[in-house]
């Protein structure tokens, strides 16, 4: 990353700290501090999390949320080292951006509040797939505790996607990155920016480089391990503990699949339709009475995206024709160029926004929110 890149970044950490009194830094908790675990009930979680560890929360996918309103005038969180990065917000602060690396267990999230309830809401930003993130509770003042657990609120989307969902390269104001962690944040993405402006929950199921049928490099026939194949899984790295789906019933579902599986123009169109012809039909059997909506964009154009738009109609029509009027299409503007690009030619943070105030748009009235 640019040396100009690590500046913004640095400065976007001092921003809170400098403005508001809050701060993000490694941290001791002190002898008299109260500890609460993850497994209390006062902390709600929004996204697939898993508790098969004892007082823990474990989780891989980006947008994975904690919910939690607290006293006392400080916050620590504690989770295993090497977790990577979240976006905090406390009260109606600015969002900022902490880290666990391989050396830290404890992070101080903010002190200096005044005295009294206080809200945190904490998003993980990265793939944990390779980083196995383990959140594990937050230290409190002395004599201090958690409030009763925040309502979230009722509306309800779930995306499902790829690079572009996760937010690969959103950090990064050059197309000649290559990935990294540190410029990969979920928080800024079309997906999370849409639940924001319409003031619902956001589910992510995605992973970097995943397709329909094929992945990114893969064969042409396809491949076994695509996000289909993927999607019943809590963890995406574990294949023995399946989503339990009453957990989560969104009112619509965002698909935004398709750029790994023809973006390098290697791809059967017959098996690119199928892909999403029985994704949609396993969707719909999970979720009977949600929206379905087949999203393209903003990385392909050509040939390339007018088949993917060509194989998702294709499907959208053949759901009408037996009945199901509940899918629906729509095209988020490929990028230009105009707005940059983000590392290794994704997103950049203004097309983000662009691909958000256009889904935004779409959904609020699709829903009739």
């Amino acid at each position: 990353m640019k040396t100009h890149r690590r500046m913004i970044y640095a400065l976007g950490w001092m921003i809170p700290a400098f403005f508001s009194g809050f701060s993000a830094f490694a941290g001791i908790p002190k002898e008299d501090e109260t500890f609460v675990s993850a497994d209390d009930a006062r902390i709600v979680y929004m996204g697939r999390v898993s508790h098969r560890i004892p007082q823990a929360v474990t989780f891989t996918y980006p947008g994975v949320s904690i919910y939690a309103d607290f006293e006392g005038t400080s916050l620590q969180m504690k989770a295993k080292p090497g977790s990577g990065d979240f976006m905090v917000e406390i009260d109606d602060g600015l969002p900022y951006r902490i880290g666990f690396t391989k050396n830290d267990s404890i992070v101080t999230l903010v002190e200096g509040l005044p005295e009294g309830t206080h809200r945190a809401r904490i998003m993980y930003v990265l793939e944990g797939y390779e980083l196995k993130p383990v959140f594990k509770g937050f230290y409190l003042d002395k004599g201090c505790t958690l409030a009763e657990a925040p309502a979230l609120p009722e509306r309800r989307i779930e995306f499902i996607g790829n690079s572009i969902t996760c937010g690969y390269g959103v950090e990064s104001d050059d197309r000649n990155d290559p990935f990294t962690y540190e410029t990969e944040n979920h928080f800024y993405t079309y997906a999370a920016r849409t639940a924001r402006a319409l003031n619902a929950q956001h589910f992510v199921v995605a992973r970097s480089g995943i397709g329909i049928y094929r992945n990114f490099g893969a064969p042409v026939s396809g491949s076994k391990d695509c996000l289909p194949a993927m999607y019943e899984q809590v963890m995406f790295t574990d294949p023995t503990e399946l989503w339990d789906h009453s957990l989560y019933t969104p009112d619509v579902v965002c698909i935004n699949l398709g750029t790994n599986d023809a973006g390098d123009g290697k791809y059967d169109f017959a098996l690119l339709t199928d892909g999403y012809r029985k994704f949609v039909a396993h969707l719909r059997d999970i979720y009977p009475d949600a929206k379905l909506v087949l999203l393209s964009g903003s990385m392909l154009s050509g040939k390339p995206l007018a088949d993917v738009k060509r194989a998702m109609d294709k499907v959208v029509a053949e759901r009408k024709e037996a009945g199901d009027t509940e899918v629906y299409r729509f095209d988020m503007s490929p990028q230009t160029g105009s707005l940059g690009y983000g590392a290794n030619w994704h997103p950049s943070m203004r097309q983000q926004q662009k691909m958000a105030n256009e889904l935004t748009a779409y959904l609020k009235e699709l829903m009739n929110w």
